[in-house]
């Protein structure tokens, strides 16, 4: 986990050393401080030697000032190495999350990877910036003080340790109860941020079922779960000042005490007493720094671990040695496929899929809900790597090829269509960063989505709100078509991209499909016959099995399923799952 963590220092290393090195500096002229006070009481005012009082002031408000300038820079420092430390590990954790293969992201959820890109990270900040700049000053200045203080006397100094020892045992023990709370503290955030994210996201279906205030009551509990943590750990951590007010407390009376009768008996100076009295405080300060550490250190630890294993997750899928670069084909075959979502194969998904499909077929898939539909599709462009068995495109198996340059050749249309922020021209142009106006065009005429951007009152340059929350389903899936098509695939996957638009839109881009890219392969997911029923060939799914195989003709005569759907939907209800 730290070689993990340290990776991430990078460019801020020299930050990151002289960040302490300041804060040593500090100590090291707030320790000579006592030292010249003590002088200055002893040799200077009880001995009325004003020359030294000014002597020894001159080099004490150096001191001083060399000490702050050194608090400065350390805390320049530690701001610029903890800061840039934060935002590597947004970076690193963000640039590993695109790697990662649907399999992997199923393992995390949106919001605790939202937790760990900002809360986690946060604390792993303020923990990096605690270690930096007081995990050095603190130990450093107790062991300078300590040693101070028994040069100055032994006696004395004694008292400071065994304080030093009880207090250091009481505080073990109170921050060893308050690190378990923190602990179950974070993932509650990933329940909060899970509310927050489902309750915004659709707000529309919260508000049309007047449903606000269950919304708000989950949320009042999640929050109330933190609370509860939070306040069990600080029940703990708050112990930390009573204590320690009563060992600084009972320190002061003890060494004015001891140290009075000192004097008197001439074992020790005035100005010994008062550097002591100032050590004592500094060594109690440095205590309390120490706790506060280790309280963020708990709290923190819990945070890096969840970041840790975002970083160290890696991809399931990787290109091969000596990948293939260019796809020939749209030419399709799936040899014995076998699919489960779980690496050790339980629970399969797909069954002993073989299948062929000639480069620039159409082809229509046909299910019920749960028939392994988009898990068929989803192998060919390798979101997921089979279980057993192979999956080619162009002739070669999609392990062969370069991820990039194989999903750029084959452009899915998933069912859950997303628009980004930005204009119609940007969105469009996810498809292909360098494509001229006129080609989006073009893609949008193929699509039938010119026809209503248009009539926008700044056509492609209208703005889309973000999730596309400003255009209806049906001119959504339509966007998405075009920005797939700007792509110039060998294959083109519409995963059901059609079913919130009317069926004469429907019929014109399946034309305009046959017409203008009939080199290209289309896998058409649908609910409705008549959207692949003109299709070269149709599949049938069935509990993740190939059912039939055929024309919509030969299915109509051989297939139970595919005939009992076209009946349905002809001349009964329309429900698909519909048990005849």
């Amino acid at each position: 986990m730290i070689k993990t963590l340290a990776a991430q220092i990078k460019e801020f290393k020299k930050a990151s050393v002289l960040t302490p090195i300041f804060m040593i500096l500090e100590v090291i002229f707030e320790m000579l401080i006592p030292l010249m006070m003590a002088s200055i009481i002893d040799d200077g005012v009880e001995a009325g030697n004003m020359r030294h009082i000014y002597y020894v002031g001159i080099f004490m408000v150096g001191a001083a000032l060399c000490g702050l300038f050194c608090g400065i820079m350390g805390g320049k420092f530690g701001a610029r190495a903890s800061t840039g430390f934060a935002r590597n590990l947004r970076q690193a954790m963000f640039g590993n999350i695109q790697t990662f293969s649907f399999s992997n992201l199923d393992k995390f959820s949106t919001a605790g990877l939202v937790t760990r890109l900002t809360t986690d990270v946060t604390n792993l900040q303020m923990a990096y910036q605690m270690l930096l700049r007081i995990c050095f000053r603190a130990p450093i200045s107790m062991i300078c003080a300590m040693t101070m203080a028994y040069l100055i006397n032994a006696r004395l100094a004694t008292i400071y340790l065994v304080a030093l020892i009880l207090l250091a045992f009481v505080l073990f023990i109170i921050i060893r109860r308050a690190m378990k709370y923190f602990q179950m503290a974070f993932p509650k955030y990933d329940e909060l941020n899970a509310s927050v994210q489902e309750n915004v996201s659709a707000i529309r279906v919260v508000k049309a079922y007047v449903r606000e205030d269950y919304e708000t009551s989950k949320l009042k509990k999640a929050s109330q779960a933190i609370y509860d943590i939070f306040q069990k750990a600080e029940k703990n951590v708050v112990l930390n000042m009573p204590v320690m007010q009563f060992t600084v407390y009972a320190c002061i009376l003890l060494i004015s005490w001891i140290g009075a009768k000192m004097i008197v008996y001439g074992e020790l100076t005035t100005g010994e007493l008062m550097s002591l009295m100032a050590y004592c405080m500094n060594i109690l300060m440095s205590l309390m720094m120490v706790a506060m550490i280790f309280v963020m250190m708990s709290m923190s630890i819990a945070s890096a671990r969840r970041i840790c294993e975002v970083l160290e997750e890696k991809s399931d899928l990787a290109n091969p040695a000596d990948p293939i670069y260019e796809v020939p084909d749209g030419a399709i075959e799936f040899r014995d496929v076998n699919f489960s979502y779980y690496k050790d194969g339980t629970k399969a998904i797909l069954h002993d899929i073989n299948l062929k499909i000639k480069a620039g077929e159409t082809v229509g898939i046909l299910g019920g809900t749960g028939s392994s539909k988009t898990s068929l599709v989803n192998l060919i462009s390798r979101l997921y790597d089979v279980s057993s068995g192979a999956v080619l495109v162009g002739g070669h198996d999609v392990r062969e090829y370069d991820m990039d340059s194989l999903r750029k050749q084959v452009s899915v249309v998933l069912q859950k269509n997303v628009l980004f922020s930005g204009t119609i021209l940007e969105n469009l142009r996810w498809g292909d960063a360098d494509a001229s106006e006129e080609e989006c065009r073009r893609a949008c005429r193929l699509a039938c989505a010119d026809e209503f951007v248009e009539k926008m009152p700044e056509g492609y340059h209208t703005y889309i709100e973000q999730g596309g929350s400003n255009v209806s389903g049906g001119q959504k899936q339509r966007l998405c078509i075009a920005r797939a098509l700007l792509r110039k695939p060998k294959v083109l996957i519409l995963d059901d991209s059609t079913s919130a638009v009317d069926t004469a839109t429907d019929a014109k881009i399946r034309k305009a499909f046959a017409e203008e890219i009939p080199e290209t392969t289309k896998l058409i997911i649908a609910q409705r016959v008549s959207s692949i029923q003109h299709a070269d060939h149709i599949i049938v799914m069935e509990d993740g099995r190939i059912d039939g195989y055929g024309t919509h003709e030969q299915l109509l005569c051989d297939n139970e399923i595919y005939r009992e759907v076209y009946e349905s939907q002809t001349g009964g209800s329309g429900d698909f799952d519909e048990k005849k």
